[in-house]
Order: structure tokens, then C-alpha cells, then sequence
């Protein structure tokens, strides 16, 4: 059974916590195995220090992303949903929760790179493209930022 946004919590989590780990195997689901990242580039320095966020649905985790707070503005990235719970509103739950806990710790400037059939949803959220389109892990991207 898949679970309806107001179905699903969304939390901050330690990466080297329970859910932190079963978020990173999400990505690695996704990521890695769906997608065709290499492993190597899907996992970096980041990692241990980023705020991760995680939702929850049944006990479950079904999506997760990572902010890495710069001088300049929160990062937002590795956003993931489960297969099953994709199209729900997931991402969208996960992204406001992170922007407004962002907001709350006084940073009010987002910025991501997001692949190129999930523009939409950024936009959605505040988010302009900018600059030219590029490849990482060879899925063509576009940097977004928030104003």
C-alpha cells in the first residue's frame, strides 16, 4: 500500500543513524543501482557532515535528501523517493521541510542541480535554472537556485 503525503513524516536524521543508513541505501537503490551512478561518485565528503532528512511512511523510509550548509547558501541534494511512492508528493514534503529548517537557522538562499525531468518540481518550489545544461554521473543536469 503506498501512503499519501499527509501519510508521511519527514525528519532530521544523523547520516550514521538507523534511518541515516537506510537512507543512504535508498540512494544507493536509486541512484546507483536505477540510474547507473558509479558508487563512487554517488557517496562524498559531505556525507557525514550534511543535515539528511528522511520520509517516512509506515515505517518505512521512502525518500530522503541532504543540505550542506555553505557560506553562501544551503545546497540541497540526493533528493530520492522509493520507485513505489514516486508521483506521491514525496519529494516536495522532503524539500519544504529542509527549506524550512533552513529558514529557521537563518538561511533563506537555495541552490541545487537538478536532472532535467525534474525540473518541474523545483520550479514549483521557488527555483530558477540557470546557466548551461550539463552532465553528472552522465544525466544531463541544470543548476537551480532560489532568489
Amino acid at each position: 500500500m503506498i501512503g499519501k503525503p499527509s501519510e508521511t513524516t519527514v525528519i532530521r536524521v544523523p547520516a550514521s543513524s538507523a534511518l541515516g543508513r537506510a537512507a543512504l541505501e535508498l540512494r544507493h537503490e536509486v541512484f546507483v543501482v536505477e540510474q547507473g551512478v558509479p558508487v563512487e561518485e554517488e557517496f562524498d565528503e559531505y556525507d557525514p557532515a550534511a543535515t539528511h532528512f528522511v520520509a517516512i511512511y509506515a515505517g518505512e523510509v521512502v525518500g530522503t535528501l541532504r543540505v550542506v550548509f555553505m557560506p553562501e547558501h544551503a545546497k540541497i541534494g540526493r533528493v530520492v523517493v522509493r520507485r513505489d511512492h514516486r508521483g506521491l508528493g514525496v519529494a516536495r514534503h522532503m524539500m519544504n521541510a529542509a527549506m524550512d529548517h533552513s529558514r529557521a537557522l537563518g538561511v533563506g538562499r537555495f541552490f541545487l542541480t537538478a536532472q532535467l525531468d525534474k525540473l518541474g518540481l523545483y520550479e514549483k518550489l521557488g527555483f530558477v535554472g540557470f546557466g548551461e545544461e550539463f552532465m553528472d554521473a552522465g544525466i544531463p543536469h541544470l543548476a537551480m537556485k532560489t532568489y
